[in-house]
């Protein structure tokens, strides 16, 4: 899921927000702290504009962790 919401570019807290969960939960699942329902794993699909079932997809072999997401409010414009 990690992977995804870096990739989109978004924080865990515009997922969370744009997903109607807690930013929290969000960092909790991001962490296997918690086992979401299928309901969540739903909404959090949607949000990601992915299939359900990429959300369960392991990474492949050469793949590396994403680079967290520079820190701080973006600039206005």
């Amino acid at each position: 899921m990690r992977r995804l919401r870096v990739e989109r570019g978004l924080s865990q807290e515009k997922l969370a927000l744009d997903s109607g969960i807690d930013r929290t939960y969000v960092s909790r699942l991001e962490r296997q702290i918690e086992n979401p329902s299928i309901g969540i794993v739903e909404k959090l699909a949607l949000t990601l504009g992915v299939p359900i079932a990429q959300m369960f997809a392991e990474p492949g072999r050469g793949d590396t962790a994403p680079q967290p997401l520079r820190a701080g409010r973006k600039p206005k414009g």
